[in-house]
């Protein structure tokens, strides 16, 4: 096996099934050559991931966020006190404490849940959700996974996004956003 240099292998002596150390040696020179000059940022992403058990979840979350974090759910709309939060501050995940978006990209979109144009560089991932018949973007927080809600294209300038997200997804921290 070569990728982007020489990898260390068993002796030919050697039985030809590859030992623990061979395993990672190769399998860390090939994470590092996937990676490349990310791996830095990779590993710093593995070390702040959080996780829990699911009872550990319950015990942290009220049942509202436990069942939109973790559940995928949904709140109902104009029922969040952020929808009408108009202080400068940061948005961060009620499950981790991540920011991850800025009073400065919040817009009232009038469809009941907080809006905003842009999350935090890094701060959230995107994935494929068809659940309901229809296929739509879902949003979830980059540290621990909790859904928050879901991303369209038909928010103002300058992205043409509109990140819909559960307001029980969030904490609000007034202050510099």
């Amino acid at each position: 096996m070569r990728i982007m240099g020489r990898l260390s292998r068993p002796d030919r002596d050697e039985d030809p099934v590859p030992n623990r150390r061979h395993l990672l040696a190769n399998g860390a020179a090939l994470v590092s050559a996937l990676v490349g000059l990310g791996a830095t940022r990779f590993a710093r992403a593995l070390e702040d991931t959080i996780v829990h058990s699911d009872a550990e979840w319950r015990k942290r979350l009220t049942p509202e966020q436990y069942d939109v974090l973790r559940q995928a759910g949904t709140e109902r709309p104009f029922t969040s006190p952020l929808l009408h939060e108009a202080r400068g501050g940061v948005f961060s995940c009620a499950g981790c404490d991540l920011p991850n978006f800025s009073s400065k990209t919040k817009f009232d979109s009038g469809t009941g849940w907080p809006s905003f144009w842009a999350p935090i560089e890094g701060a959230v991932k995107q994935t494929e959700d068809s659940s309901f018949f229809m296929t739509r973007t879902a949003v979830s927080c980059r540290r621990c996974d909790g859904h928050l809600g879901h991303v369209f294209d038909d928010g103002p300038k300058p992205t043409g996004l509109r990140y819909c997200m559960n307001g029980v997804a969030l904490k609000f921290t007034p202050g510099v956003a």
